[in-house]
């Protein structure tokens, strides 16, 4: 998860402080966020044994594209470790678009998760699965309200 100092301000806003540490904290929760989201597609199709084929085979593709997301952050942190506390603008710049990346991939596998909630018989026949597509859904926004917080606070 973020780490890092919370305050909050007079006005109730919450602040981040992390420092040089930022980029590295960010590539650090967008990946686990990325592996997060990817071992859901896999509970996903586990949970619903009679899940219709295109659902299955957009979250096979979907498991896919998550896991080089996830490598693509791991590289990241590779190259940031490496820079010490000095990220070259250029980096800083890729990583910011990985992030942005990132957070409109979250995007359009939440619209996936709603996609399942709305039109998969099997889905919608069952409360449990219901319930756990919700708390995944909830899981992939709690990462996108992050990055969102980041992105517009210029944090990186």
């Amino acid at each position: 998860m973020l780490k890092g100092i919370f305050t909050t301000g007079g006005n109730d806003s919450m602040q981040f402080f992390y420092d040089d540490k930022m980029p590295l904290r960010i590539l650090d929760e967008g990946k686990f966020w990325k592996h997060q989201e990817r071992e859901h597609t896999v509970v996903i199709r586990q949970l619903v044994p009679n899940l219709e084929k295109p659902f299955v085979d957009a979250l096979a593709a979907w498991e896919q594209a998550l896991l080089e997301t996830e490598d693509t952050f791991t590289r990241f942190i590779e190259t940031v470790v490496r820079s010490g506390k000095h990220i070259s603008r250029e980096v800083l710049g890729q990583v910011r678009e990985l992030v942005t990346f990132a957070l409109h991939q979250s995007e359009q596998f939440v619209g996936l998760l709603d996609q399942l909630l709305t039109e998969s018989e099997p889905v919608k026949a069952s409360p449990v699965v219901q319930t756990v597509v919700h708390h995944i859904r909830r899981e992939s926004e709690y990462f996108m309200g992050i990055v969102n917080a980041l992105l517009s606070k210029n944090l990186l």
